[in-house]
């Protein structure tokens, strides 16, 4: 598997860079901003982006899109669910005064069980509501690896006081999609450090009364 993780945009976000090692098609997963640090990454590796994914449309997640886009010509793909919080962009960045640059229209809308494919590698679609009503995570079983965006964090969960946002939501989904998953899986969160299913199930102050 390659694996790349750049800390981008105005707050820090975890962009990743995932995908196959023969063919070097890859998934570049919440670009938060420095397209250009992220474009000359990709060039420097000889790497071929098949799709760029966002776990979900706050304006720090995307900040980077419009640049990455430009430079790949990738496809964008976003959760079917996160439509009113992806035009919302703009309005969330005026919010915290920071200017967002418009986005492009996705190409694909993503839906539980959904597939992200580049080359052999393989991402699975799971919508896991709550901190954003559209946010998806995407698993990668041979790997054991899981990018969850803001829904789960080491030794935290994401915020739920945005629009459209529900900690019961978010609580059910960390449960019922996340932690079903093996323990051994590597967390692979939107800010932060890397952590595991286990560590968290175990950890977590804020889930473990909900396991």
């Amino acid at each position: 598997m390659i694996f790349q993780m750049m800390q981008v945009g105005p707050l820090g976000v975890n962009c990743y860079i995932v995908g196959d090692e023969n063919s070097r098609e890859v998934v570049v997963i919440d670009p938060g901003g420095h397209a250009r640090q992220i474009s000359e990454l990709l060039n420097s590796l000889r790497l071929n982006v098949s799709a760029i994914v966002l776990t979900h449309a706050h304006f720090d997640h995307v900040m980077g899109v419009e640049g990455l886009k430009r430079a790949t010509l990738a496809p964008l793909l976003v959760g079917e669910k996160e439509k009113r919080v992806f035009e919302s962009v703009e309005r969330q960045g005026e919010m915290f005064g920071i200017a967002v640059p418009p986005l492009p229209d996705p190409e694909r809308w993503l839906n539980e069980g959904d597939v992200v494919e580049a080359g052999n590698f393989k991402l699975q679609v799971f919508e896991v509501p709550g901190h954003s009503p559209g946010s998806i995570a995407l698993y990668n079983a041979e790997n054991g690896v899981v990018f969850v965006g803001d829904v789960l964090m080491r030794g935290t969960i994401g915020r739920t006081d945005f629009p459209g946002g529900s900690l019961e939501e978010l609580l059910k989904s960390i449960r019922t999609k996340l932690y079903t998953l093996p323990d051994g899986t590597k967390v692979y969160s939107g800010h932060g450090p890397m952590t595991t299913i286990g560590e968290e199930k175990l950890l977590n102050p804020f889930t473990k009364n909900y396991v």
